[in-house]
């Protein structure tokens, strides 16, 4: 017998919740005035489940969602898990390049989608993409660019020509038949794929990450229980869903507490002050910069956030001036920092309410129940003595079933023994508390985004004017990290930065698109031809008049979450 808190799918867990407090409070979002029960979610889930199944959806088949957090996120979220269908989360920053990518690669079956974000229209990106939509009818969808995609559904009620709405999918499955969604809840077993979330990748293209029912659920109780989560706390997620931040140590945390979600559905301080103060909300979780836009927000004090007293800070460097002003202003003595990665599910350390505040500002606390962690030396694979860097590496109920489709890149990321090798730099002392150091590979963390240089290095190059580029990250006050781009342009060419930046536009996130851009000869390399980043970093900084010392702490955390 397994000691792990569930070995349940995360339907056959809610379903236990929904008996045993079906009025308790599960989402909420206080600036719509909606509140769900645990048994009006069921409902509500159950419909939306059988409606998937209607149009086709089966288990294993690939959803992808793509949008804000709005309350059909959630619901998708649980309906697929009903009946087994894998949710593709979908960064909400994405645009065409990306979508393109995600959706091939992942081979997926039904795309989920709202409005849009910003200045970019998700409508307009399906319609170019999938051409097919306004000419075939609903349910016979044969897209030559996309040979697996059979729906595309658009979660609000306005009409779009070839897509269902998520209104149609609910009335769908109001009169779909109950045996079909108990089968197919039937059929499901907790180490089956159930969420599939694109890291960025050294590859050059983000890669799809296949957690399970027992991956995620069980993550997200350890998380909470850092937190000493019960189901009387209100924990207030205004991080993106797309992330493992909103989806495991958000809504799994909450779930496996049976508390309550207050959700935000696009990050915007004033609603989250807003929504903390309505909901009385106990936790609040964020980046750091969330966290700095919250308390300089000029109606800061206008808000009661005394209800507090918990979160999670991550994402991104936390630096300890940071954390002190957010336990004296928001009323937070007991938050949090978590470390891990995608491919971890994602948390493998963690600090806890009961750690000193020394201890939850100068480390990111202790390795979780049931995983295993290890640091060593990266080239001789050798554990080191305490208190010496290495990589850190971890294997347990925790690990990722692989990369979608790319067995190789598996192979690379988990060794013959099972252990998950992070890539990052850290050093565990005598009493089992860990601090994160620095990084073995290239990648950038701006604002909580994990980017990976070559992933932009060769979208560049799809450039005609560029002969070469090598992408860096520069630091920065208030994202911790910006990506900046060092190009070499071919002979003859004539070009100015701010050329390539309207090259990238609407072609890639704008969080990937780099801030600065620097045309050059030739980039520095060893006596062996390898290109040396560090010294592209330090040209960064010169050329900008950058301090790099104003920005480094004696203490920071980093997470992958």
């Amino acid at each position: 017998m397994s000691d792990l808190f569930t070995e349940q799918t995360i339907g056959e867990f809610f379903a236990g919740l929904v008996k045993s407090q079906p009025d308790h409070p599960f989402i909420m979002y206080p600036d719509r005035g909606l509140t769900w029960t645990y048994a009006d979610f069921d409902v509500r889930t159950d419909n939306m489940a059988k409606g998937l199944l209607a149009i086709g959806v089966k288990k294993g088949d690939h959803v992808g969602v793509w949008a804000r957090n709005v309350p059909e996120w959630l619901t998708l979220m649980f309906a697929t898990a009903k009946i087994g269908a894998v949710l593709v989360t979908i960064n909400t920053n994405y645009k065409s390049h990306e979508l393109e990518y995600v959706v091939r690669q992942s081979d997926m079956h039904t795309l989920a989608i709202v409005d849009g974000l910003r200045d970019v229209s998700y409508i307009d990106v399906v319609n170019d993409l999938v051409p097919e939509l306004k000419q075939q009818p609903r349910g016979h969808l044969r897209s030559k660019r996309f040979p697996r995609l059979r729906n595309v559904i658009y979660l609000g009620q306005e009409k779009h020509r070839g897509m269902y709405t998520s209104t149609e999918l609910f009335q769908l499955g109001d009169n779909w038949h109950d045996d079909a969604l108990a089968t197919a809840k039937s059929g499901l077993d907790r180490h089956d794929v159930i969420n599939m979330q694109y890291t960025s990748g050294t590859t050059g293209f983000p890669k799809g990450v296949m957690l399970t029912h027992r991956n995620i659920l069980n993550n997200g109780y350890y998380i909470g229980e850092r937190q000493v989560l019960t189901k009387d706390d209100r924990v207030c997620i205004p991080v993106p869903l797309f992330h493992c931040f909103g989806l495991v140590l958000g809504i799994m945390a909450v779930l496996s507490h049976g508390a309550t979600a207050v959700m935000v559905e696009q990050f915007d301080p004033l609603v989250v002050l807003a929504s903390v103060q309505k909901a009385r909300a106990t936790a609040l979780y964020g980046v750091p910069t969330m966290y700095i836009a919250e308390l300089h927000h000029p109606m800061f004090d206008m808000f009661d956030l005394s209800s507090l007293r918990t979160g999670i800070m991550s994402g991104s460097l936390c630096p300890i001036s940071l954390m002190r002003e957010v336990i004296g202003k928001m009323h937070m003595p007991q938050i949090t920092i978590p470390y891990g990665l995608t491919e971890a599910a994602p948390v493998y350390i963690m600090s806890s309410v009961d750690d000193s505040l020394e201890r939850r500002v100068t480390t990111v606390g202790t390795g979780m129940p049931h995983i295993e962690i290890k640091v060593i030396n990266p080239e001789t694979g050798d554990v080191v003595p305490p208190n010496t860097p290495g990589e850190l590496c971890c294997r347990g109920y925790n690990l990722m079933k692989g990369y979608y489709n790319l067995p190789d890149e598996t192979a690379r990321a988990i060794d013959q023994d099972g252990w998950l090798h992070s890539g990052d730099i850290g050093t565990v002392d005598e009493d089992g508390y860990y601090c994160i150091t620095g990084r073995i590979k290239d990648m950038i963390i701006r604002g909580g985004e994990n980017i990976y240089p070559r992933e932009i290095e060769e979208f560049l190059r799809t450039d005609p004017r560029i002969k070469d580029v090598e992408v860096v990250g520069i630091p920065d006050q208030k994202y911790g990290e910006i990506v900046g781009a060092f190009i070499i342009l071919k002979e003859g060419i004539v070009a100015e930065p701010e050329d390539f930046r309207d090259f990238c536009k609407d072609k890639i996130a704008y969080y990937k698109t780099p801030r600065h851009f620097f045309l050059v000869d030739a980039f520095p390399q060893t006596a062996s031809g390898k290109i040396q980043k560090y010294k592209l970093r330090e040209q960064a900084r010169k050329l900008l008049g950058i301090d790099e010392a104003l920005f480094k702490d004696d203490a920071t955390a980093k997470s992958d979450a």
